[in-house]
Parts: structure tokens; C-alpha cells; sequence
């Protein structure tokens, strides 16, 4: 029995360490560049080596953690090139989402709680000043975009980004803490959820098409400005 105990409790404890390390990378607790070894991520969690040690693989397939040196592992940097990547893919995965979702308010199919959800994201982020803790404004700007690709009506596309997420929050940071960039984007996305609710799908796609594309070349041209001229000619993934 105690055999039996020991496989359904394990995987659940690495879950827990992956999630507490995810979290940790998304929201900058753990830097990009900072070393971890099995013996010091094990130390500051409270567990054994082994659920650390397979969270950490995990990690790595994500590219959030890459290899450093012989024996350890490093959280991945941020690169600009990668973060264009993404948000190129993104671009087109919530400009698909707002018209699925403006036909789906257009027939009727779209469901009001759904649709209750998306206003209340947008109502929440539009409250918040520019002296709001900067992990709030994420989980707000999360928040609004998560309700629109759920309004969509496509899991699939729920599922796509929900798993890019952590790569997307380490960096939107860069463009959230500017206060005039924040109040413009929340300016656009009330007119994304506006063409939305009109059920005017074309204004919704091209409205949410060109907010990710901004927002993409504004993260990635941050992160170039910030970048030291020795690493901005290395590109790479994480």
C-alpha cells in the first residue's frame, strides 16, 4: 500500500514544483540568466531532489530553463527575436479568436456569461491606475485576452496560448510599466471588445491583429534597447 501511496502523490509534487517554479520564471522572481541546480531549487522548495529534478526537465522542453555549463541549468534569457515569434503567432491566433467570437455574439451562439466575462476583464483593467503593482496589471491584461479567446468558442486556441503564457508575462512587463502604453492598450482592447459585441467580425480581427503586432515590436524593441550590444548579436531561442 505504501508502494501504491507513493506513485499518486509523486507526480502531484512535481506538479506543485513545476508550477511554483513557472510561476517564479514568468514573474521575474527567478531572473533570466540565474543559475539553479536540483540541490538549490530542492533547498528553497522544501522537497527532495527527484520532483525537482523532473519539474525542471519539464521546464526545460518548454525553453523556460536551458542548459549552463556541465551540470546545471540557467533560466532562460529573454530574446527579442523569439519574443517576435511568438507574438507573430499570436497576431494571428486572437485576430482569429475576436471574429469567431463577433460571429458567434452575431448568431446568437456566444453565451452571456461569456460575454459578462469579457466586459468585466475590460471594466477590471481599465480601473487600474498607473501605480498598481506591475504582476496585477499582467494578470489583468491576461485576464481581458483569456475571456476573448474563451468567447471564441475554439479550445483549441484557448489551449495554444494558455501554454505561451509564461513566456509571454516575463516580458510584458517591459511595455505594461509605461503609462501612456498602458492606457492606450486598454483603449484597444475596448474597441476589440466593442466590434466584439457588434458582431462585426472584420473590425474585430483587424482591430485585434494590430494590437498584438504593435504590442509584439514594442516588447521585442525594449528588449533590444535593453539588451548589452555583446548578447543583441547572438540571437537564439530560450
Amino acid at each position: 500500500m505504501g508502494s501504491v501511496l507513493h506513485l499518486d502523490i509523486q507526480p502531484a509534487l512535481i506538479d506543485q514544483v513545476h508550477d511554483r517554479l513557472l510561476a517564479a520564471i514568468a514573474d521575474g522572481t527567478l531572473e533570466p540568466g540565474q543559475r539553479l541546480t536540483q540541490e538549490s531549487v530542492a533547498a528553497m522548495l522544501g522537497v527532495s531532489r527527484q520532483p525537482v529534478s523532473h519539474a525542471l526537465q519539464v521546464l526545460k522542453r518548454r525553453g523556460l530553463v536551458i542548459e549552463h555549463g556541465k551540470r546545471g541549468l540557467q533560466v532562460a534569457p529573454l530574446d527579442a527575436r523569439r519574443i517576435r515569434e511568438l507574438y507573430l503567432v499570436r497576431e494571428a491566433l486572437d485576430g482569429l479568436a475576436a471574429r469567431l467570437a463577433a460571429n458567434r455574439v452575431r448568431s446568437g451562439e456566444a453565451k452571456a456569461a461569456e460575454r459578462e466575462a469579457a466586459e468585466a476583464a475590460l471594466a477590471h483593467g481599465r480601473k487600474l491606475g498607473s501605480r498598481t503593482a506591475l504582476a496585477r496589471l499582467i494578470d489583468a491584461d491576461v485576464a481581458f485576452h483569456s475571456a476573448v479567446h474563451v468567447l471564441s468558442g475554439n479550445l483549441s486556441i484557448v489551449e495554444t496560448v494558455a501554454d505561451q503564457w509564461p513566456h509571454f508575462r516575463r516580458s510584458m512587463g517591459l511595455v505594461l510599466s509605461v503609462s501612456d502604453a498602458q492606457a492606450r492598450y486598454w483603449r484597444e482592447h475596448a474597441g476589440i471588445l466593442e466590434a466584439i459585441l457588434a458582431g462585426d467580425a472584420r473590425a474585430a480581427e483587424e482591430r485585434a491583429r494590430r494590437h498584438i503586432g504593435t504590442a509584439g515590436e514594442e516588447t521585442a524593441s525594449r528588449l533590444e534597447a535593453d539588451q548589452p550590444a555583446d548578447q543583441s548579436s547572438q540571437g537564439g531561442s530560450p
